[in-house]
């Protein structure tokens, strides 16, 4: 005898709009924090809709109190002390956008003790201190987010943790410091030296007073430490990436560049290879036919290549209020959503089990293998470029293109070009030693690395 399946019949009592919402506590509302809470009001119906239940901003921990409570309103408790807030018994996800490696880490820990999720904008902290920070939150079974950490709106965390999760990712290369492609992209259109462009930089608020982070690099290698943990399932290693930065490159390498067919961008590039994993920030020329080198301004982009998917890139706003509060919202939508799931089949931090991380070594910058352009500044006079060219050549380093300029009116001394087959660093290195003593150069060897970036 069969039984009639009953008609399936929707579960009609379900409303995320009456459903207890999450309690968020915000920890600082300054740029990114303002537009937090801006994006998370103005979008509220959607974001429940995405959620499933709703998603509201409870506290805010601000030293100015006042400033505070012009943007929040007085339905939101404000608080000089941020460690009412991490301590709060009702408020389920504190979001901390602080900055800085102290309080800042003093107050995540804390807040993980007290088994508050975290979601948190910080580069720097999480590069380094990014072990400690998931080991705490997986003993206590919470999670913590940083989408918003790496190259501001672009969903490039989540793309790597889990959208290309499929893939053995091979590399990654990416234009991941507004300011320095903004710098880059003025000395290029418009002939400009480092300097000017700086000072214009900090007039229009896209680089600090100090801007050392961004210049020299060292904002892209924490950035890029992320990356290459979540993309190679290793330990957050920050101390162990080679940072260059742009103030040493002038607009005549800009333009003899541009003459070749590339384009100069300070690049953050990690690489899997059979010695370790390539962990470096660097000006570096890409051929002018690739999309990320079109890139220009204060845009962020990332090109990622994985063995099934080929080659992907990801590209938009690095920075700024709403941007970055996107990612911050993400973030808030996605620990929402997992905030009831049983922490052993939530998306693992860095995208591999955590006992699973490998311990596959950072390669020493010296053992990177990669082309390299050589700007030799030498008497216009028979020999010397043979002389380069032995020395070259004793260092197994093969030359692909050479320009060599001709001399100013009234000037004696010229400068070479030279764009080099891949070679080892170190062989680079002594190669440069050597030239620099040899009796007709005037000046340093210029030497910027030089990536093709192919898909295949």
């Amino acid at each position: 005898m069969s039984r009639r399946i009953p008609a399936y019949q929707p579960i009609r009592s379900f409303n995320p709009f009456i459903m207890k919402p999450i309690n968020v506590g915000l920890l600082g509302i300054g740029t990114v924090g303002g537009g937090t809470f801006t994006v998370l009001k103005r979008n509220q119906e959607e974001i429940t809709r995405r959620a499933g239940r709703g998603i509201v901003i409870r506290m805010i921990a601000d030293r100015d109190v006042e400033k505070a409570r012009r943007i929040a309103g007085d339905d939101v408790i404000i608080t000089a002390d941020a460690n009412e807030v991490v301590t709060n018994l009702d408020i389920d996800i504190v979001v901390e956008l602080i900055g800085g490696y102290t309080i800042a880490k003093e107050l995540t820990l804390k807040a993980i003790e007290n088994g508050k999720h975290v979601i948190t904008a910080n580069k720097a902290l999480l590069a380094s201190h990014g072990t400690e920070i998931f080991a705490a939150a997986q003993k206590k079974g919470v999670m913590v987010a940083f989408e918003a950490a790496v190259a501001g709106g672009i969903p490039i965390i989540k793309a790597l943790r889990e959208g290309l999760t499929a893939n053995r990712i091979e590399w990654i290369a990416g234009i991941i410091n507004g300011t320095s492609n903004f710098i880059l992209s003025e000395m290029r259109d418009k002939g400009l030296t480092f300097d000017t462009v700086l000072k214009q930089a900090q007039k229009l608020g896209y680089a600090e007073a100090d801007p050392t982070f961004d210049v020299e690099g060292i904002d892209a290698a924490h950035k890029l430490t992320i990356m290459a943990a979540i993309a190679f399932g290793i330990p957050m290693q920050f101390n162990k990436a080679y940072t260059e930065g742009i103030t040493r490159l002038t607009r005549e390498d800009i333009r003899y560049a541009e003459e070749l067919g590339y384009r100069i961008k300070l690049l953050g590039i990690t690489r899997r290879t059979a010695k370790g994993i390539e962990l470096r920030v660097h000006p570096t020329l890409i051929p002018a036919r690739r999309l990320i080198a079109n890139v220009e301004g204060v845009m962020n982009a990332v090109v990622v290549k994985g063995d099934a998917v080929g080659a992907t890139l990801y590209y938009g706003a690095g920075a700024g209020a709403e941007p970055t509060a996107s990612s911050v919202v993400a973030d808030l939508v996605d620990v929402t959503r997992m905030h009831t799931a049983d922490p052993k089949h939530r998306v693992p931090h860095l995208a591999f089990q955590p006992d699973l991380l490998s311990d596959t070594p950072i390669l020493a910058m010296e053992e990177v293998e990669t082309s390299y352009y050589l700007r030799l500044r030498v008497m216009d006079k028979p020999g010397a470029l043979a002389d380069i060219t032995r020395v070259l050549a004793d260092l197994g380093i093969s030359i692909d293109a050479m320009v060599q300029k001709e001399p100013s009116e009234g000037e004696d001394q010229v400068d070479i070009i030279m764009l080099t087959h891949l070679a080892i660093e170190k062989n680079i290195n002594a190669a440069i030693a050597k030239i620099q003593k040899l009796p007709l150069m005037t000046g340093k060897v210029t030497r910027i690395r030089l990536e093709e970036l192919n898909s295949k």
